[in-house]
Parts: structure tokens; sequence; C-alpha cells
């Protein structure tokens, strides 16, 4: 199978493709190269072939560019909540006009099959019952709400020639040589590594429900080789159910492996995100999914990481880790413009 994977430089995207190349897919990778300056390790899954990559952005992106290919996997917009709040128009003509355009390109170069990566996000503020693909969506973000659109205008586009699959990914953990630190559970094993303590700012209460980067790596292969029928115009929560956490306990479970780190909770916060996610479709429907990995696991895997890479303070808070630093850096120093396309 031949597969373009959008967002292969990125968190995601650097642990995916060499997952896939290991499935016998010879995969093309496309990226806008904005968080190349940082690499935080590498092994030897991460040291296999890179892909062969396109460097364009998604809103630039033609049927011409896509010829060819059997598949398309697409992980590349603004990624997570401060980011898209801090220009909420700019992460919709990125995050929805040009996903929904790159799915009309794939369309018109008769490729059949989508992968779209979506978000738990979609859900907001839960009721405290377990989320459902069925249950009513409460975007509380820019980010989400493209998510949303997303899923719709994609999701629509399903028919005898095309077979769009949208992926809910719980929120997402564990080392990636493109690493982010600005999503939950890495965010707080770096804190506990660096500083020896987890001081939360909120009082832990919310829910949120996590997933390994190669758990969502498996998801995603699983939704490329499956029957067409099992996954045409489908949604998927991609996760566990037994890996919803409140984040207090995500705190506690990264302070049990970092030994020595003293955990504090805050007050109540302004973020009323919390919802809990049912995960049992894609346990029941997507042939040969299953979650391997849980959150002790993960920070486990994190330690290990950290303690091989000897990772300094400077390393943990360096801008290309977090995505909302990157980009205001690459703005600031005018190499991409308002717009987000590279300078000239």
């Amino acid at each position: 199978m031949k597969v373009l994977v959008t967002g292969t430089e990125g968190y995601i995207g650097a642990i995916l493709a060499p997952y896939l190349m290991r499935a016998s897919m010879e995969v093309t990778g496309l990226d806008t190269a904005y968080y190349r300056d940082g690499w935080l390790y590498s092994d030897p899954s991460s040291l296999a072939a890179a892909p062969r990559t396109i460097y364009r952005d998604i809103r630039q992106v033609t049927a011409k560019d896509l010829a060819g290919q059997d598949a398309v996997v697409h992980l590349a917009e603004l990624s997570n909540d401060p980011l898209g709040e801090n220009n909420p128009a700019l992460t919709r003509r990125i995050n929805h006009e040009g996903s929904l355009s790159l799915a009309r390109a794939a369309r018109e170069a008769g490729i059949r099959r989508f992968v779209y990566a979506s978000s738990c996000s979609v859900y907001g503020v839960g009721s405290g019952e377990f989320m459902t693909e069925d249950s009513a969506v409460n975007p509380q973000t820019a980010y989400a709400e493209c998510k949303v659109k997303v899923e719709r205008d994609v999701g629509a586009m399903a028919g005898t020639d095309f077979a769009p699959v949208l992926l809910r990914n719980a929120t997402a953990f564990g080392g990636s040589p493109r690493m982010r630190f600005d999503i939950v559970l890495n965010n707080l094993a770096g804190l506990a590594w660096t500083t020896r303590k987890i001081a939360m700012v909120s009082d832990g209460t919310p829910w949120r429900p996590l997933v390994h980067v190669l758990d969502i790596c498996r998801a995603i292969h699983c939704a490329l080789i499956a029957p067409e029928a099992a996954i045409r115009g489908q949604v998927f929560n991609v996760g566990d159910d037994s890996q919803n956490y409140r984040v207090r306990e995500i705190a506690a479970i990264v302070g049990e492996s970092f030994p020595g780190c003293e955990v504090t909770m805050g007050t109540s916060s302004a973020d009323n995100r919390s919802y809990r996610v049912s995960f049992d479709k894609i346990h029941r429907e997507l042939p040969g999914f299953r979650c391997e990995w849980d959150a002790r696991k993960g920070a486990e895997q994190l330690r290990r990481i950290f303690e091989r890479i000897d990772m300094s303070r400077d390393t943990f808070e360096f801008r290309a880790y977090t995505r909302l630093k990157q980009l205001k850096y690459l703005l600031s120093t005018r190499q991409i413009d308002a717009d987000f396309f590279w300078s000239v």
C-alpha cells in the first residue's frame, strides 16, 4: 500500500512513518517543517529510513501531488487548544478549510481511503457520563470546533469511491523524537524530571482520556488495512475505557514514576473541559485494534528516555517542544508570515 502521511515531522508522524514502513507500506511524507528544530532523542526505530517527504502546506496540495497514492493519513493541523485560540481565524483556515481541501484533492486523485486524526476534545464539557461516538459534541475552542467541522464535511464525502474514517484520539502521551511537552502527561513528566516537583495550578478534578502515541499508530494502521465497509464514514474514539483519568490521578502516576518528586494541587481552573469517553466501538468494530499502553507504562518510558539523554531543564523548555512557543518564534523572526506561510 502506498500511503501519504501529512505531518511526518510532527509528534505522532515521526513515530507513525517508521511504524507503517515496518508494516511494509510505502510511505510518502508531507510536512511544513515548522518543528524541525526539535529532535529529542534517537533510537533504532527513529533512525529507520526516513520517508520521501514533500515540504508543502496542506492549503497548497493538489490532486497532482497525491497521484499514485492508495491512501492519505492526515495528521497535519495546528495542534492543540492554546495554539488554536492564539489565532482562531487562521486556525479555521488551516485546520478546517485546509483539511477539507486536502480531502477533496485526495478524492479527485482517485484515492479511496482517507484517515483523519480528529480528537476527543470535541466532547468539551461532558455530563460525567461516558461519551460515545453518538453523543452530542460540545467543542470549547477553535481547535475543537474545527475538528467537528472537518468530521462533518469529510464524513459527508463518503461514498462508493471514497472511504474516509474519522479517528477521535484521546489525549496523546509517550516518547517521540519530535517531542511535545505541551500535553498533560508529557508535561508533568518533564516537570518531575527537571524540577522534582509537580505543582499543579488546578485542583486536578477534570477528566481526561489518554492514549499512547504507539496505540494511535496502531489504530491508524488498522484503519488502513480494514475492509472498506468497516471504516467508510465511521467515527471511532481511539483509546481504552481504563485510560480515563482525572488530571490529579495522572499527576500521581507520574509522581510514582519519578521517585522523590513532590506533587501538589492548586484550586479550580478556568479551563472547564472535562470528559470521560467510551472506547467500546473501536475495540468491537475495528479489526485488530487494541491498546498496549497505560499512563504508568508511558511515564516509565519517559523516565528512561530522560535518563538516557540526561535531559536538562533548558531542553525541556526549548521552544520546539511546545507548539505555541515555536510558532511565535517563527513569527517573531519573520521566518513565517501572518498566514503561516514560509517567508521568501
